[in-house]
């Protein structure tokens, strides 16, 4: 039987949880009570006390050693987390002694990041000068499991199909529609009245695989009667796919806010045929009951008075 909670917070101990860690990173109770610094008699002994007191088994022996049950990777999982909140809670605390305000990690996906994000970042770069930010831009189904594993503290993007939203916190701040983009010297640059079947005459640079955009564009196709292009290049860098619109016949899809701001630019041309579907909207994401600090409440408050 699944003990309580109260029976959990006074019988399981850290080294427990470093136990948990050491075994599935390196795969033996011998070389995880190296890790520890243990003898192997006391780490079988507290590896077997856990398993007491969850009431199920958290590792099953193969010919190569210790592979986690699904009780061990869910225990293991939390262990994880554990060690990252106290990451955390230290840096919080040495940021705060030193005078700064603190550190926050955010994932941005693109449409939101040259004008919503860059704004907030600037504001709070001039009011908040010792405030620490981490920016990485990507598509949410490479973000989402990044804020899952702690590794960022906020993704302001979307929800990906399939996922499990009760794990997560969503406040929608706003949606967007897609634009086709080529390079200015690109022959469909001109043309008045392109039609779609014509864009796949030449070849694209595509999100790859699952992502949001690319499975609209998938379905763009589709929708249109039209076979996909002859040939692709994935990448979901802004900077990579500006670089090689420029002197080519390549077409992209870009995110409108993303689009007129590199069109303004000079660095490629919004092709005047929208597509028909738009993304689904994209908002702040945050995992569901974790601590929010000081400095993600900046964030997450700035971000709402400039989205507003």
């Amino acid at each position: 039987m699944i003990p309580s909670v109260f029976a959990l917070h006074s019988r399981l101990k850290m080294q427990h949880l470093r136990l948990l860690v050491a075994i599935e990173e390196r795969g033996s109770l011998r070389q995880a009570a190296d890790a520890l610094t243990l003898s192997q008699p006391a780490v079988s002994k507290m590896l077997q006390d856990m398993e007491d007191l969850l009431g199920v088994a958290l590792f099953e022996r193969h010919a190569r050693g210790l592979r986690a049950t699904r009780f061990g990777a869910a225990a293991t999982r939390y262990a994880k987390l554990v060690f990252s909140d106290m990451a955390g809670l230290r840096d919080e605390l040495v940021a705060l002694e030193s005078g700064k305000t603190g550190r926050v990690r955010v994932g941005a996906v693109m449409a939101p990041t040259p004008g919503l994000l860059a704004s907030v970042i600037r504001r709070l770069n001039r009011d908040h000068p010792q405030l620490e930010i981490s920016v990485q831009v990507d598509t949410s189904d490479v973000l989402m499991p990044l804020l899952e594993r702690d590794q960022l503290d906020i993704v302001l993007g979307r929800v990906p199909e399939g996922w499990d939203s009760a794990s997560v916190d969503f406040e929608q701040l706003g949606d967007e529609g897609l634009a086709i983009v080529v390079g200015p010297q690109h022959p469909l640059a001109r043309k008045r009245g392109p039609q779609f079947a014509e864009l796949t005459r030449y070849p694209w640079i595509m999100q790859p695989r699952p992502s949001p955009m690319r499975a609209l564009l998938d379905r763009s196709f589709e929708d249109a009667g039209v076979a996909p292009p002859p040939s692709t290049i994935e990448t979901a860098a802004v900077l990579m796919t500006t670089s090689l619109l420029i002197d080519s016949e390549l077409i992209a899809v870009l995110p409108e806010s993303v689009a007129h701001y590199y069109a303004q630019l000079g660095a490629l041309t919004v092709l005047p045929l929208p597509l028909p579907i738009k993304l689904g909207p994209f908002g702040i994401i945050t995992r569901s009951g974790r601590p929010v600090t000081a400095s993600m409440s900046l964030l997450v408050d700035t971000l709402r008075n400039s989205a507003g």
